[in-house]
């Protein structure tokens, strides 16, 4: 008999509730939850795959363990004890600076990965963390962190509110949204145009969301920066700044102004190939607007300016009277935040406290640029990382030059994968550690909340319970801690890990003066908290010392698991509210409209658009396709096939000066290899433009996804040797970067990505 189960879906950063209906212990069916506080019964091809996704084959059921160079299914304590003996071979040899950590994007979807990540770098002692974000958002956290202090305080447009939404580098229509996490965003929009709003779409792709703007601006990939620089131009020459409420937060209007002095349109439109008046309508009809947002994504941070152009959005925002406004960019408030505390002067966010060992790349957030692993594990010489971590991440295909890092894998004492799939990264591991399918897992978004566009908190239990021969991820990275700090023999309780966490940030709760808990008995409170397992009890101190919480008794109605609990389809916490000065964190205590390590870059921005229109004949960006999410979704076969194809979009014009048709297959050329594929000609495309997506190349031996390696598309990546980054932020520049291009020679069975030939 089946039955139903709701479920948050994890397969993007909308999170959308769903209904599963459940056969036994298979998901049969998934819709759209009506009854959701957030997502009110939207539902995407991705949520609508989600049990032909959780019942997937190739999923791996057990670990794997390496023999003799084969990877062989083992049990569960047998894993651990060779992540243990591993693992402390190489720190005992080389001390725990000889490890590294990889933490993939799908860690930001799980509840597993929202809590255990710093206990495992902590464990280790290492400094060698590699994440996603410098493959994708890190100039925003870097702009913000210099903005206001803190840099996971991220402003989101106020979708439901807005009169003007201006997208750099965005389509939400096809990605559902990124860093402003907005359940139907395609409703959003159209909700936005029935108030009589406008739409302004930038991109040089005249994408899904670009088609359904009322102004699309197809500006040169990469120019971004220089576009928005010269609208803050316009603003202050034209006396069109109108900073509002916010203006008594603000600090350095006048350096901005200064800055952009040297950035008219008339200088920045050929660089752009944008003109001069639609650069000065584009700044007018923003600050004519009476609510307006700017917002930008992927295409605005993943390339050479990228952390200028993040910048440049908010300030953009602040000049009109758009921060922290209704209808602007606001600050989102999650339930399980830290409490807000009262504001002043805070300690503010610096970069750089370290290097990286081979090209010296400085330390963000806590950071090294991913571009950077093959190098500081293929690099010989002292502090060579000789073991490696990786959870939930596959950088052989999301970061530039897979097939140095592909050789540098190889090469490794040891290796671990958290990864339910033997994929492109994962194979090369000496211990795989599957977590289970997502309908046997709990889920709560800890950072989407962070992002959200209004603010909601819900919480999903597992729909399905846990096999007999399956861990759940929070043990298995809880027992990973353990093993790493050689406590990890079959006798490792994971209740540890979770109680060392609510010990540690009680013990800081209690002492803290502005806590509703200061003074209390920290092991009292720890003795109140509810919840099945060690992560819902860590849940639970999230929620109640939240800024909606309990606080253990001193807010009767406030917010506990057992109360989101009492709330399947969640709990709306209304529309998000002005929260400056209590976001900022800056020394000054102020917005730092004009921080010195942003101005410092201004001059390379500057001396590029000194070069004007020349440049490449040809330049790379990526897109993206509603049934993808990176590399994850290509074993469904229900999500690929149809336009979900990797090809390389082209225009009419450039086809023809090229010598190549619709369906050709072509060579792609650029610093770090090449790689073939089949030609889309398509006039949505500017010319001197390439278009590829991203997270494509399954064609490697040893891998495990049968239906990924029957449409293997090519590694876009291969383009990149990892020199080109944005140097403020460390972040790889996976976009607007030159290329070659030319028909391929062999005909298409001979014809395989350069990621093969090795």
């Amino acid at each position: 008999m089946s039955r139903t189960a709701l479920r948050i879906c994890p397969l993007c950063e909308a999170t959308c509730g769903l209904t599963l209906t459940i056969d036994g212990s298979r998901v049969t069916h998934a819709r759209g939850d009506g009854d959701d506080v957030f997502s009110a019964g939207f539902i995407c091809p991705k949520g609508a795959s989600f049990g032909a996704l959780d019942a997937d084959p190739d999923r791996l059921r057990r670990p794997l363990v390496r023999r003799a160079g084969r990877l062989v299914e083992t049990g569960w304590e047998e894993a651990f004890a060779a992540v243990a003996a591993g693992i402390g071979a190489v720190t005992g040899a080389h001390g725990g600076e000889a490890v590294g950590v990889f933490l993939g994007n799908p860690n930001v979807h799980t509840v597993a990965g929202g809590l255990y990540p710093v206990q495992l770098v902590g464990a280790l002692g290492t400094r060698s963390l590699f994440t996603a974000s410098t493959l994708d958002q890190m100039p925003k956290h870097v702009s913000c962190g210099h903005m206001y202090g803190d840099p996971n305080a991220i402003p989101v447009p106020d979708l439901d509110r807005t009169d003007h939404l201006v997208l750099i580098g965005a389509n939400p229509l096809v990605s559902n949204g990124s860093l402003a996490t907005a359940a139907d965003f395609p409703g959003k929009l159209k909700a936005l145009r029935r108030r009589g709003g406008r739409l302004v779409v930038v991109d040089p792709h005249r994408t899904r969301t670009a088609r359904a703007a009322d102004r699309h601006v197809a500006p040169r990939p990469g120019t971004d920066a220089a576009l928005l620089f010269a609208m803050v131009h316009v603003l202050f020459a034209e006396k069109l700044t109108a900073p509002g409420e916010p203006a008594a937060h603000l600090s350095g209007i006048e350096e901005v102004s200064a800055l952009a002095a040297d950035f008219p349109p008339e200088l920045v439109a050929p660089y752009c190939d944008v003109s001069a008046e639609e650069i000065r309508t584009l700044a007018r009809e923003l600050a004519a607007a009476e609510k307006a947002v700017v917002y930008g994504r992927l295409g605005s941070t993943a390339v050479e300016f990228g952390t200028l152009a993040s910048w440049l959005v908010d300030v953009l925002n602040a000049l009109t009277g758009n921060l922290d406004r209704p209808g602007g960019a606001m600050f989102p408030l999650a339930a399980t935040a830290r409490a807000p505390r009262p504001p002043g002067p805070g300690r503010g966010f610096t970069v750089g406290r370290r290097r990286s060992r081979v090209s010296g790349h400085p330390e963000v957030k806590g950071e090294l640029p991913a571009a950077a692993l093959a190098e500081e594990i293929d690099t010989p010489g002292e502090g060579r990382l000789r073991a490696l971590i990786v959870v939930a991440g596959n950088p052989v295909l999301s970061a530039p030059d897979g097939l140095r890092l592909d050789r540098a894998l190889a090469g490794l004492d040891f290796m671990i994968s958290v990864d339910p799939y033997l994929n492109e990264t994962s194979r090369h591991a000496h211990v795989v550690l599957p977590p289970p399918p997502p309908a046997q897992s709990a889920h709560y978004d800890f950072a989407f909340s962070t992002l959200a566009v209004r603010n909601t908190v819900r919480y999903s239990p597992p729909a399905v319970p846990l096999e007999e021969d399956r861990m759940a991820e929070p043990e298995i990275l809880a027992r990973l801690v353990l093993a790493v700090l050689g406590q990890g023999g079959p006798d490792a309780d994971p209740a540890l890990v979770d109680d060392q966490a609510i010990g540690h940030r009680l013990g800081r709760e209690t002492e803290d003066p502005h806590s509703q808990v200061h003074g209390r008995d920290a092991a009292e409170l720890a003795a109140a908290l509810t919840g099945g397992t060690g992560y819902e009890r860590r849940l639970d101190l999230q929620l109640r010392l939240g800024p909606y919480g309990d606080g253990f008794g001193a807010e009767p109605d406030g917010l506990t698991l057992d109360r989101v609990l009492g709330h399947p389809h969640g709990i709306d916490l209304g529309p998000l509210r002005p929260r400056l000065p209590e976001v900022l964190r800056t020394p000054s205590g102020l917005v730092e409209l004009a921080p010195a390590p942003i101005a410092a870059d201004v001059p390379r921005l500057r001396a590029a658009v000194a070069g004007g229109a020349e440049g490449p004949e040809l330049v790379l960006i990526g897109r993206r396709h509603l049934r993808s999410n990176n590399s994850w979704m290509h074993n469904v076969p229900a999500l690929t096939g149809g336009s979900n194809r990797c090809t390389a979009q082209l225009h009419p014009a450039d086809a023809a000066r090229l010598g190549l048709a619709d369906g050709d297959l072509a060579t792609i050329k650029g610093d770090g290899g090449e790689i073939t594929a089949p030609v889309e000609i398509t006039d949505n495309l500017r010319r001197g433009v390439v278009c590829l997506p991203h997270g494509w190349g399954h064609d490697r031996e040893g891998t495990r996804l049968t239906a990924a390696a029957r449409e293997p598309g090519a590694n876009v990546n291969q383009l990149l040797d990892g020199s080109r980054l944005d140097p403020l932020s460390g972040t790889a520049v996976l976009n607007g970067f030159p290329v070659r291009m030319e028909p391929a020679g062999p005909g298409p069975a001979d014809v395989l990505p350069l990621a093969t030939k090795n």
